[in-house]
């Protein structure tokens, strides 16, 4: 068998880069060894020049060859040749660079006869320069802009801007004055006191750095392959935002730890390190007379710009009884809830609200909605209400759950988050209509409040069944492209497993037939390669759901049905 998805292989990566399929994977990050000498377990470190050059040409290639061509490659490398390797890339290898990236850090190398060294280059290439993975709206990625950090211009664009460049100081050095909205990039290193620290490898990732990029440059479910592993943090990184990977790796050793630590990562999992690159820098005497001095109610400077940007002009008495008027002028009877998911009626709303010439935007409107429902301050309603069943939902929750994890993970957002953004809402009902068309984005979106609303159920099933469960053999996987499923038109609980022998999903239903059976046909499907499924027909599928969510963490599964067992196990 060649060299497929969830697998880390030991060996030199130009043999397994020519193993691997021509155009299978989506994004390489490579932090090859920069050829200074370091002290390797299975590898020398320092060439000659021409031979680490000719070396650094031939896995290029091989990095070329396996990338699909909307593909994107990330080189991590130092000083020494971070010229010569771009211009391989480029000249010789056909890559086309879109950024030249500066990863600044603290905790450099201390040096005495020259300037310490506290950075590392980051190398953005592309095979076809007119069309790539970029996702430049995705809100973990974006940054707060001048107007918002510096003038609290209410003409900003509430999403924050692109990175751009910059010369920048240390952060220690000026408050709030180092962001992410440059090239160059600060994250600190990940030094031997840091908890996220592996302890097995010297020149390990951030992960906040490698979510960044993973995030920009591919999509969920996609490949991220890492040709020389080391510890293991782009394949973990890509694990925990639900992307499938590949990982190379020369040390024997090393490959062991990676897998280890790869069976901890679970999918959906926060990324180790601080989001907030100001968050692991130690204050100076400055900046912590600063703080004292301007921090309202204990919060960093930072804090309240985050939080004037969730809420820019969200404020105030006459403002928060705007929104109750607006509300009052569109919910048409129903429910705040069926405000934010029905499409008709929320542009009702936000309509009302341009009308009154509220500061913001649509999703800050939607949110202060919801914040003065969480004050108690929203009018009773004679409700109408719009009964739906789980039979009703049941040809297509499945679909808005995944849809909710996929935004979820990649995109670091809730369901509140996504119902209150137009634009997430509509990727939203985008991904749902690809795994279960036909419905429209309100039975999505309800069906994904529904969820929400029995996962407390559900994890305690799980967990009042946990004994019960956790000794049931799973049945034998049957090959998704059996041609009939007639036999079983009754209630269950089903795995979907990829070719590749990825845990897709685990569904629930009142009909496995009518379930499995579109799995041959959706592209939205075919795409994850669905290989076998395992059936479990069963009266009460909603906890068994739950508890195999925990129990083979599947990447299409939502995190909300994640019970916690580790009480009971």
């Amino acid at each position: 068998m060649g060299i497929v998805p969830g697998n880390v292989y030991e060996g030199d990566c130009i043999p397994c880069l020519a193993g691997a399929e021509a155009g299978s994977v989506d994004l390489v990050f490579a932090d090859p060894p920069f050829n200074i000498g370091y002290r390797y377990d299975v590898y020398n470190d320092k060439r000659g020049e021409k031979e680490y050059l000719d070396w650094s040409r031939h896995w290029m290639s091989g990095v070329w060859r396996v990338l699909k061509p909307n593909g994107a490659f990330w080189l991590a490398i130092g000083d020494e040749y971070a010229a010569e390797l771009k211009v391989i890339a480029q000249r010789d290898v056909g890559f086309t660079c879109r950024s030249w990236v500066i990863w600044y850090y603290t905790f450099g190398v201390n040096c005495t006869r020259a300037f310490s060294r506290s950075h590392t280059h980051l190398l953005y290439f592309v095979k076809d320069p007119k069309k790539f993975t970029f996702n430049a709206d995705n809100p973990a990625i974006r940054i707060p802009s001048a107007r918002q950090l510096v003038y609290a211009d209410g003409r900003a664009n509430p999403k924050g801007r692109l990175p751009d460049n910059t010369w920048i100081l240390r952060p220690q050095d000026i408050p709030d004055g180092f962001g992410s909205d440059h090239d160059t990039w600060y994250f600190p290193r990940v030094a031997g006191t840091f908890r996220e620290r592996e302890g097995f490898h010297g020149c390990q990732m951030p992960e906040q750095l490698l979510g960044r990029i993973i995030r920009c440059c591919s999509n969920p479910m996609e490949v991220v392959l890492d040709p020389f592993s080391g510890s293991g943090t782009t394949l973990a990184v890509a694990k925990k935002l639900g992307r499938q990977w590949i990982g190379f790796e020369l040390s024997s050793e090393y490959v062991e730890r990676i897998r280890a630590r790869l069976r901890d990562a679970k999918v959906g999992g926060p990324l180790d390190g601080a989001a907030d690159p100001l968050a692991s820098a130690p204050a100076t005497f400055r900046q912590r007379r600063t703080l004292t001095n301007t921090a309202e109610n204990g919060e960093r400077p930072a804090m309240r710009v985050r939080a004037q940007r969730r809420e820019s002009g969200l404020s105030g008495d006459r403002f928060d009884k705007a929104i109750i008027e607006a509300y009052a002028e569109s919910h048409a009877g129903f429910s705040l809830d069926h405000v934010l998911a029905d499409p008709d009626l929320n542009a009702t709303f936000l309509d009302a609200c341009a009308r009154k010439s509220l500061s913001g935007e649509s999703a800050q409107w939607n949110r202060a909605l919801l914040r003065i429902r969480k004050a108690g301050r929203l009018p009773r309603l004679n409700r109408r209400v719009r009964t739906f069943t789980f039979e009703d939902m049941d040809p297509y929750s499945f679909a808005s759950e995944i849809a909710l994890q996929q935004l979820s993970i990649d995109f670091d957002t809730t369901l509140d988050d996504i119902l209150c953004d137009p634009a997430l809402a509509g990727r939203f009902d985008s991904i749902a209509a690809g795994f279960a068309p036909g419905y429209t984005p309100f039975e999505y979106r309800w069906a994904a409040l529904a969820i929400r609303k029995r996962a407390k159920h559900a994890k305690q099933l799980a967990k009042d069944h946990f004994e019960e469960w956790n000794g049931v053999k799973l049945p034998r996987s049957r090959p998704v492209a059996q041609s009939d499923w007639s036999k079983f038109s009754c209630p269950g609980v089903y795995l979907i497993i990829s070719q590749n022998h990825l845990q897709l999903y685990v569904g629930e239903t009142l009909n496995l037939q009518r379930r499995i059976e579109p799995i041959r046909e959706l592209q939205s499907w075919k795409k994850l390669a669905p290989g076998f499924v395992k059936l479990l027909p069963t009266g009460e599928p909603c906890g068994l759901q739950s508890f195999l969510i925990h129990r083979v963490n599947p990447v299409l599964n939502s995190r909300l049905l994640v019970p916690d067992l580790r009480t009971v196990a």
